[in-house]
């Protein structure tokens, strides 16, 4: 069972950022590499990134800071325990610094790995700000995938966590229309509910593949400015769903919270023979 304890982790994170170079964003870029994800569609995602990271419009929200400069590393994750660092923790203040980080993005090879868990990479990723070297105002962890958390405990706990500890979970949620096995058309929406949370936090809506790039763009513009625009700005642009209601009462009714586990019982659906007792919360369960 993935748990993370948020008094420990806090603990731990506050004693390791005691040092360390002062930075307005810690960024843990946290991207879906499972089964779901064709090589093609992961070529997409790894070529977004590149792309983006060297944006005169990236390039300038990083610029515009307090310090004027933001640490940030990426992995790329699977099913539980399957978490791969592509590039380390860099720090970024300039076109030649994300130029840089995004020609190591370009130049890794591309990885593959099974299973779902948003759960397991959240827990993971919240202890690589303990030896990040830097001191982040604020500190996100981005994650983009086409699916819900199907394996190793149950997304929400985990985002509980992550959140208790000071840390933002933002999130790109890639819509499937075409009715694959563990995907969902209003991912966004599970995001929203499940896995993101924090001060600001929001989910960039990409449908399909084909906008990812787009919407990769406005998500890191958005998280570094640390200023979410409302939902009904940027016309033509990939959605944006924000976490915090409006002020009155929000009458809307929650589709997947606060269970979160439909990845879950999709996974026992499409495999009969498995009954598991410990399906929600074991992370050696196996893979869907």
């Amino acid at each position: 069972m993935v748990v993370v304890w948020a008094g420990v982790l806090a603990l731990n994170i506050g004693a390791a950022r005691a040092q360390g170079v002062a930075v307005d964003l810690e960024l843990i870029l946290a991207v879906d590499i499972s089964q779901s994800v064709d090589p093609f569609e992961a070529y997409m995602q790894r070529q977004g990134y590149v792309r983006a990271l060297s944006d005169p419009q990236v390039i300038e929200a990083i610029q515009s800071g307090y310090h004027g400069r933001i640490a940030i590393t990426y992995i790329e994750w699977g099913g539980p325990r399957i978490w791969i660092t592509i590039a380390g923790w860099r720090l970024i203040s300039s076109e030649e610094d994300a130029v840089g980080f995004s020609q190591t993005l370009g130049t890794e090879m591309l990885t593959r790995g099974t299973g779902t868990s948003i759960s397991g990479v959240l827990a993971y990723a919240s202890t690589l700000f303990n030896d990040s070297g830097f001191h982040g105002e604020r500190r996100v962890i981005d994650i983009s995938g086409d699916g819900p958390n199907s394996s190793g405990g149950i997304v929400s706990y985990a985002r509980d966590d992550v959140v208790a500890a000071g840390i933002t979970v933002n999130g790109l949620a890639i819509n499937n229309f075409e009715g694959g096995l563990f995907s969902l058309p209003d991912l966004d929406v599970y995001y929203q509910e499940c896995v993101v949370g924090g001060p600001g936090a929001f989910v960039v809506a990409a449908d399909g593949f084909e906008s990812f790039a787009e919407a990769i763009l406005r998500k890191l513009i958005l998280e570094i400015a640390d200023a979410p625009p409302p939902t009904n700005a940027w016309q033509g642009y990939p959605q944006v769903l924000l976490v915090q209601a409006p002020p009155g009462p929000f009458l809307a009714p929650q589709k997947y919270a606060p269970e979160c586990d439909v990845g879950e019982r999709m996974r026992l659906l499409n495999n009969p023979g498995l009954r598991n007792p410990n399906l929600f919360n074991d992370p050696d369960a196996p893979p869907p």
